[in-house]
């Protein structure tokens, strides 16, 4: 085999040992994260081949686009693994920050998460909110609330997503997925045009100004199901997020159009459990009363953290009272190992060097000979690389015996 391995295999590698993320930087080891741990492995990556890959995933056509944001995103298979990616510049060059997604369908029963959650997508129209911090699996289960849908529900789904993360077979809903960038300009475009499409479910994939908050609570209030992820660390937060966006002269009116079409708040985040060697999402759940909607009217967000507390027989859940909920769950989804997803694995001490160029994508013309700004002369690194199994690996990713 060569002396070199393509990126191809750092990714199959990453994925073999259970890594939920790969950070790829010129200069720097590679850095990826296995059960929320993040941990730097192997020598100093190039910048060449780097630069070249991040060419081929964005294409010629694009290429300008990036060099005039600096950042870039988008999703692709590779090497078998679903991933989404983020490419980026930085003061050593060109960068990538992959997500390593979840190689299943996403559903309610593989996630682990509470039965009760098929209830929220029963509703005909409203708005649910899957929150959390980055990295707690807000799209994955938003995968699965629409999957619910799909396996159950005959609806017209239409998700607008940045970038599409899980592809959706239709079984008994009529699903169209339009990616930001490249079927629809902005969001906000996205969503004014859905509210001529018939359609019955949206799924934003992230809210993050003013304007696709707007758009999303209209949506939400003119007979839709509307599923949108926000970044909080509590339910309560979310909602006040999503308020305080706004200037202050609308809020009042947000308000109230938030309350009226409420449905639900999911917060998670993820925990590992040694004893089944996966993540697991512990969640905290808002769902909508006539007080929580009066909480909300009056902008007394604060009052929502007692009235999850006592709202048990609302279908509400604190995350002690979820985390006793899993404590008592015998009926755990494991994946198998071709599903291999956050599983416990070896220390990340093997994976490959990427040192040459990858693997062309698809034929494509040449992008313009623009280089981004010469990256610094490489400094000592202070980190110190995981030592040992590099070369057993390498052989064993090539088909040879170690």
């Amino acid at each position: 085999m060569s002396n070199a391995v393509t990126i191809d295999a750092v990714i199959a590698a990453a994925r073999e040992q259970g890594a939920s993320d790969l950070h790829l930087e010129p200069g720097l080891p590679m850095a990826v994260r296995i059960r929320g741990a993040l941990r730097m492995v192997g020598d100093p990556i190039p910048a060449g081949p780097l630069l070249e890959f991040a060419r081929q995933l964005v294409g010629a056509e694009q290429w300008p686009r990036f060099l005039e944001r600096r950042s870039y995103d988008l999703s692709r298979t590779l090497a078998g693994v679903r991933c989404r990616i983020n490419i980026l510049q930085t003061a050593r060059g060109v960068g990538l920050a992959i997500r390593l997604l979840a190689p299943f369908q996403a559903n309610i029963e593989k996630l682990n998460l509470h039965p009760d959650f098929k209830k929220l997508v029963a509703h005909p129209h409203g708005l649910i909110v899957v929150s959390g911090p980055t990295g707690c699996g807000k799209s994955t289960t938003l995968a699965a609330l629409i999957q619910e849908i799909n396996l159950t529900q005959t609806r017209h789904v239409i998700t607008i997503e940045s970038p599409i993360e899980y592809t959706f077979r239709p079984v008994r809903a009529y699903i169209r997925q339009r990616e930001v960038g490249r079927d629809t300009p902005s969001f906000e475009q996205a969503l004014l045009d859905a509210l001529r499409e018939d359609p019955d479910v949206l799924m934003v994939g992230e809210m993050r100004d003013p304007e696709t908050m707007r758009l999303t609570l209209n949506a939400s209030e003119t007979g839709h199901l509307v599923l949108a992820t926000l970044h909080s660390s509590t339910c309560a937060e979310a909602l006040q997020r999503i308020v305080a966006a706004f200037p202050a002269e609308m809020q009042s009116a947000v308000r109230a159009q938030l309350a009226d079409c409420l449905l639900a708040v999911i917060c998670q985040r993820l925990r590992y459990r040694p004893d089944l060697r996966i993540r697991v999402p512990e969640c905290e759940v808002l769902t909508s009363t006539m007080a929580v909607k009066a909480f909300i009217r009056q902008g007394e967000f604060f009052k929502l953290i007692s009235a999850i507390e006592t709202g048990a027989e609302a279908g509400m859940w604190t995350y002690a009272r979820y985390q006793a909920w899993l404590e008592s769950k015998k009926d755990w989804y494991v994946p198998d190992p071709g599903e291999r997803a956050e599983l416990d694995a070896p220390a990340p001490a093997a994976l490959p060097p990427l040192t040459t160029a990858p693997r062309v994508l698809a034929p494509a013309a040449k992008a313009a000979p623009v280089e981004p700004a010469a990256p610094r002369r490489p400094r000592p690194i202070e980190i110190e690389p995981v030592e040992g199994g590099l070369e057993a690996l390498i052989k064993q990713l090539s088909g040879q015996q170690p």
